[in-house]
């Protein structure tokens, strides 16, 4: 590869976010074809986007610890990370030939667009990306290559694969969050589950460290499944492209459902919908979330979010038996 240029894109963050700069990382690519693109970010689900081609390398940033680029400084360094000035300077320490990024006065980089803090989280990132050349959008979001997108559209008894097993396609429920303010109460959760397992095949997903919350949740359901920790980052793309519906909450496994085409019912909090929502294929998912309660709107609170609080199993429970029992395909070739 000498001679060949690299673009390096700073995203230290989760899944979620990972999912949601996928477009601007395209528009990246389109603006310059000839170089090679490199995401620094958290592992283990960079290694995933080489895999379905979105980036070609990763290298390891977890958080915006400054650190130095590994062989030769970047030709270009991409600010997909934030407003700045600490990401600033996370890029500043690259030594990079060229920087993209949104202006902050704090750090003297004026060459950007301003931040705008009212636009959904994909929007901010093309708008960036457009601005440097890139052509992105919201189609951009889309992931075919986990699994059969649409294949919740399918009849229960689907053609399986290696997480199902052939069992046939599994309502996924994901209950855990990275912060305590989008975790709604394991106690709903079961009785979500368990009213659901009554009649469909359930699997639950969570991280190593969500085990005891996956166990509380699945507790005396008998027929629900739990892969809490089990699954690797394919495993779990390839068990949500072929879900029948997923339930959760604002997190990273929503954004799975949304670029992968599977419905979904998601659970909103602290944070609105129309910041980090499902932005394309809405009649896929059904977002439950109650702006008309007092809330501090801190994702990162230590108690849980009032507005979440709000939503009843009741509520969740019909909303996914009306997902289940209505046809949401996404458009053919989507």
């Amino acid at each position: 590869m000498t001679g060949v240029g690299t673009v390096a894109v700073l995203r230290a963050l989760g899944l979620g976010d990972a999912l949601t700069g996928v477009p601007a990382l395209r528009g990246l690519r389109r603006a310059f074809p000839d170089h090679r693109l490199v995401l620094a970010a958290p592992p283990p689900w960079p290694r995933w986007l080489v895999e379905q081609g979105i980036v070609d390398d990763t290298v390891e940033q977890d958080g915006l610890t400054p650190t130095q680029w590994p062989g030769r400084p970047p030709d270009v360094a991409v600010n997909l990370h934030g407003r700045g000035p600490q990401s600033h300077e996370v890029l500043r320490g690259w030594h990079p030939a060229a920087v993209i990024a949104h202006a902050c006065d704090a750090v003297g980089f004026d060459d950007g667009p301003p931040w705008c803090p009212t636009l959904h989280e994909v929007d901010r990132w093309c708008r960036l990306v457009e601005w440097a050349g890139g052509p992105c959008g919201r189609e951009d979001l889309r992931l075919p290559g986990a699994g059969q997108p649409g294949a919740a559209c399918a009849a229960d008894g689907g053609a399986g694969g290696v997480v199902d097993g052939g069992l046939g396609a599994p309502v996924v429920v994901h209950p855990g969050a990275a912060c305590v303010a989008r975790r709604w109460p394991v106690s709903r959760w079961h009785t979500v589950v368990a009213a659901l397992a009554a009649s469909h095949r359930v699997v639950v997903t969570g991280t190593q460290a969500e085990a005891s919350l996956c166990h509380e949740v699945v507790a005396g359901t008998n027929s629900a499944e739990d892969v809490c920790g089990r699954l690797s980052p394919r495993d779990l793309a390839q068990l949500v492209a072929r879900a029948r519906l997923l339930l959760c909450g604002d997190t990273g496994v929503a954004h799975l459902a949304t670029a992968l085409g599977t419905p979904s019912v998601l659970l909103f909090g602290p944070t609105p919908p129309s910041a980090w929502g499902p932005s394309i294929d809405q009649q896929l998912h059904q977002v439950l979330w109650h702006p008309e309660v007092t809330a501090s709107g801190d994702p990162h609170a230590d108690q849980v979010d009032p507005r979440l609080l709000a939503i009843t199993t009741e509520e969740v429970l019909t909303a996914a038996e009306g997902m289940l029992t209505t046809a949401h395909c996404p458009p053919a070739g989507g």
